[in-house]
């Protein structure tokens, strides 16, 4: 056996610890290359994304700016109400998606278990209302009426409702002062959408999951002015969801005010007139229609004359604005939106279309001017006007002979108009124009006026109008031909006849169209805000306004203050000279034309009113009432579908708006101290020091108090008629007789009419 001596062993081994040294030096250096390069390299960047890792962030919702009328009386604030609400994310986890709290839950508050769980369920395309709109993880109302006691059962018992909470909120409270509504004027709140929050993501305001956005009226048209920013605090947590500090916060700031040019009193009386006005109406039998007046929807604009400025606006049926707080129920959502509902949502002044009937012959007149008829010229007014075996009648075969513009505008002569329009599409060519524009001028006044577009009122969603030009006649020809020459039949019912004309030549501007659209019948239609601008220009010797219901944005603490002024739309396209002569006509028409039945007794020589009264009839309907009227202020339009002839059903209504405006007594004398507005309001409410606005006291019920002491034992005025009776008139024209509160609480909704 060989012996190997130690000493060979020696320069193996420490060639191996060499190698192990290196290795591990290596791993040493690369290690803290590694670490340099992320600690000192890239710490900034890492550091960041793991504070963004375990940051979570509270949400503390702005408070809503206030909603004022004109003298600064809340007409939408907040109030603190106890909240009910459950978390989505923590019921999603329980094995029965949180069916068993939420029944419990529905116990506590007095609820149906089923009405609860649709709370809480979101909305999409197959989803009906009530459900969610607002983000998935965001905590969902149930209720906004919670007790103390409910509260507190909650609370105590938090073992039992996981998910849960009752907190008291800030939530918005549509006031109603004075019992006045202004349902479709303020709009609503609800949650924002994904959609919108995307939309807006990179906009000068943009949503975060917890805003409740304006969804109609004011509340959507100065949604960005009245929300504010909530406020966000950021907390560090660590991975057990433990708070280690504060890493930011923004305090919430609240939304600005709205000033309006709003009077809530005298919204009072234009809501409780227009909804006695159509009460009164179905009282009356209509002899055409053997039936009583259905009187199913109106509305009632109330305009300062010289600036454009909105007083008042009411739309009939109503509703409580305050049903959308805290989430609407699936009763009241059906209630505003289903088939018999007659669709309450919509504010008729500004999405409310109707053909005007004689109120359309201001514009009608202000054509014949331009066309070169002379207003003291001698128009036939005959009993008829015939064309092409056809007859155009005048009201109940009336005849006053040879008069003026200005005397066919008072008694509303029919036959003249249809003369002045039949001669003007003779001169340009009849049915088939010569080379050429015509000169259409019946059609371009129209535009002139501003009709056929919108007006630009500060609310959302107002429609055009329709003014039937050639123009329109050949895309409305084009987009019907085929189903007009499908159903059409040469000897058919009324129906299939007028569908067989318009397959032949619907495109083409007939004679009988011409004629009809001269007194506001046909295809015309108008709204009564556009009415309102129309008739406020002729009472302010021609200008046009934009209509406005915004006055000011006041900010929170009161040191900023943006007025919005009035702004001119333009000028109508007639002469000083021929204003004049249309403010005469308008005012005979008051004291010895088609209103003056209902005028009777009015201080005229104190406070002169001016009307225009119109009586649309509409195909399978009954009449469309229209009064349009202005004094040296103000503008007062109103009108009521299937409800008679324009100061029929509209006349004392409208005179009782004046009287409450100037406060004129059903005598005829005037009472200042009854006055509720006898000049515009001119001004802002005073602001204090801290941001408060001064708001002067309002009565229980302002009708009340303007009626005290002119009403008998059964409760009806001197003006009123007893139930079922109708009134004799005292004209012979079409437009004097027939041609042949504060709302309920929520949950106990009710449609107003």
């Amino acid at each position: 056996m060989t012996n190997i001596p130690e000493t060979g062993r020696t320069p193996r081994v420490q060639i191996r610890l060499v190698v192990i040294q290196i290795l591990v030096l290596s791993l040493l250096g690369t290690l803290g290359g590694r670490l340099w390069y992320l600690q000192i390299r890239n710490g900034d960047e890492y550091a960041k994304e793991a504070s963004g890792n375990h940051v979570q962030q509270v949400v503390q919702p702005a408070v809503r700016g206030s909603i004022l009328d004109a003298r600064g009386v809340p007409i939408a604030d907040n109030e603190t109400r106890l909240v009910v609400s459950a978390s989505r994310t923590d019921l999603l986890k329980m094995k029965d998606d949180g069916k068993a709290v939420l029944t419990k839950l529905a116990g506590v508050l007095g609820m149906k278990p089923q009405d609860v769980m649709e709370k809480v369920r979101l909305c999409d395309a197959k989803t009906p209302q009530p459900c969610w709109n607002g983000s998935p993880y965001q905590p969902i109302p149930i209720t906004d009426e919670a007790t103390t006691q409910q509260a507190l059962q909650i609370r105590e018992r938090s073992e039992d409702f996981p998910g849960i909470t009752a907190e008291p909120e800030a939530v918005r409270r549509y006031a109603g002062p004075g019992k006045s509504n202004t349902a479709q004027v303020l709009g609503y709140l609800s949650p924002v959408t994904d959609d919108e929050i995307t939309k807006a993501k990179d906009s000068e305001s943009p949503y975060l999951r917890s805003d409740q956005v304006g969804r109609n009226g004011l509340e959507r048209e100065y949604d960005k002015e009245l929300r504010g920013k909530a406020g966000v605090t950021r907390y560090e947590v660590d991975n057990l969801g433990r708070v280690i500090g504060k890493a930011k916060a923004d305090a919430a700031e609240p939304g600005s005010n709205l000033v309006t040019s709003l009077d809530s009193r005298v919204q009072r009386v234009a809501e409780y007139e227009l909804n006695e006005a159509m009460k009164k109406a179905r009282q009356q039998y209509d002899k055409i229609t053997s039936e009583y007046y259905k009187a199913d929807s109106g509305a009632v604009v109330v305009m300062e004359a010289k600036t454009g400025r909105i007083v008042a606006m009411a739309s009939a049926p109503t509703y409580d604005p305050n049903v959308w707080v805290g989430g609407i129920s699936a009763k009241d959502y059906k209630a505003l939106t289903g088939k018999n509902s007659d669709y309450p949502l919509l504010n008729r002044a500004i999405q409310g279309q109707a053909a005007p009937g004689s109120t359309f012959k201001v514009v009608s007149t202000a054509a014949a001017v331009e066309a070169g008829y002379e207003w003291d010229g001698g128009y036939p007014c005959t009993s008829s006007y015939s064309v092409g075996g056809q007859v155009f009648k005048n009201f109940e075969g009336e005849s006053f002979g040879p008069i003026s513009l200005g005397r066919a505008l008072e008694v509303s002569c029919d036959t003249v108009f249809y003369g002045l329009a039949d001669r003007e599409w003779k001169k340009d060519g009849g049915i088939n124009p010569k080379k050429g524009e015509p000169k259409d001028y019946f059609f371009k006044a129209a535009h002139q006026f501003g009709l056929g577009k919108e007006t630009g009122v500060d609310l959302p969603n107002e429609v055009t109008g329709r003014v039937p030009d050639r123009q329109w006649k050949e895309n409305y020809w084009k987009a019907n031909k085929d189903a007009w020459c499908k159903t059409g039949k040469k000897n058919g019912s009324y129906v299939e006849k007028i569908a067989y004309e318009n397959c032949l030549e619907g495109n083409k501007m007939r004679e009988g169209d011409e004629i009809n659209y001269s007194i506001g019948q046909g295809d015309t239609l108008v709204t009564p805000i556009q009415e309102a601008v129309i008739y406020g220009a002729v009472a302010n010797g021609g200008t046009m306004y934009t209509p406005t219901i915004g006055k000011a944005v006041v900010s929170p603490d009161g040191k900023s203050v943006k007025e919005i002024k009035p702004k001119v739309k333009g000028k109508l396209p007639v002469s000083k000279s021929t204003i004049k002569g249309m403010d005469e006509a308008f005012a005979g028409v008051v004291t010895r034309g088609t209103a003056a039945w209902k005028f009777g007794g009015w201080p005229q020589n104190e406070i002169p009113l001016h009307a225009k009264t119109g009586t649309a009839e509409v195909y399978g309907k009954q009449t469309t009432s229209w009064l349009a009227t202005y004094s040296k202020d103000y503008t007062v339009i109103m009108t009521i579908a299937q409800a008679g002839t324009g100061s029929g059903a509209s006349g004392e209504a409208v005179r009782n708006i004046y009287s409450a405006l100037y406060g004129v007594a059903a005598d005829g004398s005037i009472d200042k101290s009854k006055a509720l507005l006898p000049t515009p309001q001119k001004g802002l409410p005073k602001i204090q020091k801290d941001g408060s606005i001064d708001a002067p006291a309002i009565s229980k019920d302002p009708v009340k108090d303007l009626r005290a002491g002119e009403t008998d034992d059964s409760g009806k005025t001197d003006q009123q008629l007893p139930a079922g009776t109708t009134p004799s008139p005292s004209g012979t024209n079409r437009d004097t007789r027939r041609r042949t509160a504060r709302p309920k609480k929520r949950r106990r909704m009710r449609i107003l009419t």
